[in-house]
């Protein structure tokens, strides 16, 4: 497909492609929530657009969507990155304000870039710099945490092993948890919603058998309900399988949270040895994928565990607060 001057255009992925004068604009179609490139510039995966540059000559076509002639996406992403230099965190409104920029296009945006994690929401629902940017201020002089952390141990083991890879916290009897699956998704985020039962899953059962005895007391007053045929349901077996999890620090399930998908765990440790977290990698085949599965896991559960030994000793937040709209 072609117009002025014979210029080609691809067709998939994108759609929407109009000629205004000379210059022309693609939208990409929306199925994701991750941005794409063409020429080192983002055409979001949830509708955001960018102008190519004229066809013969000066376009007057304005760049990234903008209503302001002469802006660039660059210009407006820089705009939006420099508020962050006048004061720690910001508001959706105030970004916009600072940057000179209307609130729908901040809202675009920041939502993107915080996506790939170069901005941060804060509890009270404003945005800070994120971590990759912050170790690249600071010369990654401030060792991370396990929740910081943990999505690009993730991405990592997904792109490794192409099973689905999710780390977990305690969150009371429950296990809240973030996830990456293979692809190219980003990793999803910390919310209320995102949890598991802490008994039939290998997340939980990694986290449990490290845990004080009150807490497994806890779950097992709680009631253990049967998801599947096959979820252990008595007391006394759970017991059991915690007390090897602690021997081989390997959790082990076959078909008791989901039918069909069998999981293996192991736990990570913070300082002073304490378990704060879990990674799990979703196998079909335990006959087949366990070895392998565990060996991945060993090297990702023990290089997390040995960052966060260097971090002072201090309670680490189980659920953080969901992600504000």
């Amino acid at each position: 497909m072609s117009f002025t001057n014979s210029v080609p255009v691809p067709r998939a992925p994108f759609q929407g492609i109009r000629a205004t004068d000379r210059s022309c604009r693609l939208t990409r179609l929306s199925w994701g929530a991750g941005p794409c490139f063409l020429d080192a510039l983002p055409i979001t995966q949830c509708g955001g657009v960018r102008s190519l540059p004229a066809v013969g000559g000066e376009g007057t076509g304005m760049a990234g969507n903008s209503t302001e002639s002469g802006r660039s996406v660059t210009s407006k992403i820089t705009s939006i990155l420099m508020t962050f230099t006048e004061g720690s965190a910001h508001s959706l409104t105030e970004i916009a304000r600072l940057a000179g920029l209307p609130v729908s296009t901040t809202h675009r945006l920041t939502s993107e870039l915080a996506s790939w994690r170069l901005l941060e929401r804060t509890d009270a629902g404003n945005y800070r710099v994120g971590l990759p940017l912050r170790m690249i201020g600071a010369g990654g002089a401030t060792p991370p945490t396990v929740t910081e952390r943990a999505p690009w141990v993730l991405e990592d083991l997904a792109a490794a092993t192409r099973s689905r890879a999710r780390l977990g916290v305690l969150a009371g009897l429950d296990v809240a948890y973030i996830e990456k699956l293979p692809g190219h998704r980003p990793v999803s985020s910390f919310c209320r919603a995102a949890t598991l039962p802490v008994a039939p899953t290998a997340l939980g059962r990694a986290l449990l058998a490290f845990s004080g005895s009150e807490i497994v007391d806890a779950v097992l007053a709680a009631g253990l309900r049967p998801y599947t045929p096959y979820t252990i349901t008595s007391p006394d077996r759970l017991r059991r399988a915690l007390t090897v999890t602690r021997l081989t620090r390997v959790a082990v399930i076959r078909w008791e949270f989901e039918a069909g998908v069998s999981g293996v765990a192991m736990p990570v440790f913070g300082p002073g040895g304490d378990v704060v977290a879990a990674i799990e990698l979703a196998v079909a085949d335990l006959g087949r994928d366990l070895q392998p599965v565990t060996a991945a896991l060993s090297v990702a559960s023990r290089s997390l565990s040995r960052e966060l030994a260097t971090e002072p000793r201090r309670r680490i937040s189980a659920v953080p607060s969901p992600t504000h709209a």
